[in-house]
C-alpha cells in the first residue's frame, strides 16, 4: 500500500459561481439590449458600424457594471472580513472594470467587426453582429470580472 494521497480535483463549478455565472449571463443579455439599442441609436446619427460600435459597447459596460456590481458579485457574510475595511471607491472600481471588459471587449469587437465585414448589409446586421460579439467575449469577461474586479466579494 502506497502512502502517497489522491486528492480530487473539482471539475465542476461550485453552486456560487454557477450562480454567478448565471446572473452574469442575464446581466450580458441587459447588457446586450443597451448595447444594441445604442449601437441603433449611433446608426441613425449617422455614426457608423465601427464608431457607433465603440459608443455602444461603453453603454452596455456600463449597465453591466451596476448589474454585475449589485447582484451577481454581492459579498457574501462568511466573506466579509472581522474588521470592514475601507471600501473602494465607485470611481476606481468603475475603471477596474472598464479595463476588465476591455480584454473580453477587444475579442467582442473583432468578433463584430469580422461578422460586419463578411456580411452582406442586411436590416438585422448590426443586432447579430452584436450579438457574435458578445458571444465570443462573454468568458473573458466573466473570468476578469469574477477574479479581479470583485475577487474581494
Amino acid at each position: 500500500m502506497s502512502s502517497t494521497t489522491i486528492r480530487r480535483v473539482r471539475t465542476r463549478p461550485s453552486p456560487d459561481m454557477r450562480k454567478q455565472l448565471f446572473h452574469f449571463g442575464v446581466a450580458g443579455m441587459a447588457g446586450f439590449l443597451a448595447d444594441a439599442g445604442v449601437l441603433y441609436l449611433m446608426l441613425a446619427l449617422g455614426l457608423g458600424y465601427y464608431a457607433g460600435r465603440v459608443v455602444s459597447f461603453l453603454g452596455a459596460v456600463f449597465v453591466t457594471w451596476q448589474i454585475n456590481r449589485h447582484y451577481t458579485f454581492t459579498p457574501r457574510a462568511s466573506a466579509m472580513p472581522a474588521t470592514p475595511r475601507r471600501a473602494r471607491s465607485l470611481w476606481s472600481e468603475w475603471w477596474r472594470y472598464l479595463f476588465a471588459m476591455s480584454g473580453g471587449g477587444a475579442v467582442n469587437y473583432l468578433a463584430y467587426s469580422a461578422t460586419v465585414f463578411l456580411l452582406h448589409p442586411m436590416r438585422f446586421l448590426p443586432l447579430f453582429a452584436v450579438a457574435v460579439g458578445s458571444v465570443a467575449g462573454l468568458g473573458v469577461n466573466f473570468v476578469s470580472a469574477k477574479f479581479w474586479v470583485f475577487r474581494h466579494r
